[in-house]
């Protein structure tokens, strides 16, 4: 039952950070490229490779972080499935070569940052 309350309020957070981003990124003007979800998922991409190496690998944090970091804030941090509408509705509305660029930027920006995560926290 733990477990389901960390998720949950870690979920609260990662919501709540992810719709701040989003107004810092765009505020009240109509979007043209999706800023602010690339940010985001390159963000969690980034923080989760550093959780991922200090609580699963290190085991420098307690397992219940992985609950609240990883699944819970990260999880509703991170917006895939707003990535993917976005991407379709730019093909859809016949900007192909936006579409492409932004599913090619935002799956390379995220693997980057994975990997960067993870390897600055190993170096330590």
């Amino acid at each position: 039952m733990s477990n389901l309350i960390f998720i949950a309020l870690g979920g609260a957070g990662g919501a709540l950070a992810r719709y701040g981003i989003y107004l810092l990124v765009h505020g009240e003007s109509p979007v043209r490229f999706p800023w602010a979800t690339l940010a985001v998922n390159a963000l969690g991409s980034f923080a989760i490779g550093i959780a991922y190496v200090l609580i699963v690998e290190r085991g420098m944090l307690h397992p219940d972080w992985r609950h609240i970091a990883m699944i819970g804030f990260l999880g509703a941090f991170t917006t895939f499935s707003t990535f993917s509408l976005e991407a379709l509705s730019l093909f859809e509305a016949g900007q192909l070569s936006l579409a492409l660029g932004y599913v090619a930027l935002s799956v390379a920006a995220c693997l980057l940052a994975v990997w960067a995560g993870m390897w600055m926290v190993r170096a330590i």
